[in-house]
């Protein structure tokens, strides 16, 4: 079965000599597809130079590009409304197959908001996958098209502004019914036997 979609984060180091980036360094990332999934390895320019990352293509290559690596900001205690890109997240943390359609709309808006950039696009099982970069903290959302019909836009347009205004209602599990225990018979209470 073809994975609708995922992310993968961007390393905080290289693949092949395991040091740290340092911000605003360059990086090479090449993107395999390894039938269980898409793999992202992230390489310093100092080994791509050495040969890590040329000679023949890996099994499964798809894609290669460069990057710079942006360190993290330290975090900030804030309560932010729901955005596009934290819903996405949420989506594709839930892997319901139900909101895949929702979850193309918000990569589209993303997209064109400059907040996720194509890295690539290519036909799996038949279907038309984009990997999207957010470029900021470089992590990759591989997204399947839905093929979308046009009857079907307006309803899926309504869902995610609904999701934006509203949040991601995450499931909850079920409460089970607990019934009472019958009360046991006493044994003062148990019937006389015959004959006593």
């Amino acid at each position: 079965m073809i994975t609708e979609w995922n992310i993968q984060s961007r390393g905080h180091g290289c693949e092949v000599c395991s040091r740290a980036f340092a911000d605003r360094e360059a990086y090479h990332t090449l993107l395999c597809d390894e039938k269980a999934g898409f793999r992202r390895s992230d390489i310093c320019a100092e080994c791509w130079r050495q040969g890590h990352g040329e000679g023949p293509a890996p099994k499964g290559f798809i894609s290669h590009w460069q990057g710079v690596y942006e360190a993290n900001p330290p975090p900030v205690e804030t309560i932010k409304k729901e955005t596009a890109e934290t819903l996405l997240r949420k989506l594709i943390g839930q892997n319901d197959p139900q909101h895949i359609p929702a979850g193309y709309i918000l990569a589209v808006m993303l997209e064109r908001k400059r907040l996720l950039k194509v890295k690539e696009q290519f036909i799996r099982e038949g279907k038309r996958v984009f990997v999207y970069e957010q470029p900021k903290s470089g992590d990759l959302f591989t997204i399947t098209d839905p093929d979308l019909q046009l009857d079907q836009l307006e309803q899926v347009q309504r869902d995610v502004a609904a999701l934006l205004e509203h949040g991601l209602v995450l499931p909850t599990a079920p409460v089970e019914e607990v019934l009472p225990l019958e009360p046991e018979e006493s044994s003062d209470s148990a019937p006389e036997e015959a004959g006593s």
